[in-house]
């Protein structure tokens, strides 16, 4: 394991040791699973976005989408335990 060194103004760093503390666990530790949450966090958002941009490219490709009007009253039917009808994707009007 590497060693990092950070700066923390020392109002920060009694506000970690007083949340580790409460959380029971080490300044250290805490420290590391709250870098270890900010990079999660980062890939989730880099994930999010290149399923975006992917489906988005779809879109583009085929033309097709489905009207959010639709979309919203299939997705509620769903949620109330209905059986509904998946609506079908249609040219895009221009």
């Amino acid at each position: 394991m590497s060693t990092t060194t950070i700066r923390l103004p020392e109002e920060l760093k009694a506000r970690i040791a007083e949340a580790a503390k409460r959380a029971g666990t080490t300044a250290h530790n805490f420290i590391l699973e709250a870098i270890a949450e900010k990079a999660s966090l980062e890939e989730r958002r880099a994930d999010f976005d290149t399923e975006a941009e992917q489906r988005y490219a779809r879109i583009v490709e085929s033309g097709k989408t489905v009207p959010w009007d639709q979309m919203r009253g299939y997705l509620e039917d769903r949620l109330a335990g209905k059986a509904a009808r998946r609506p079908v994707a249609r040219k895009l009007a221009r």
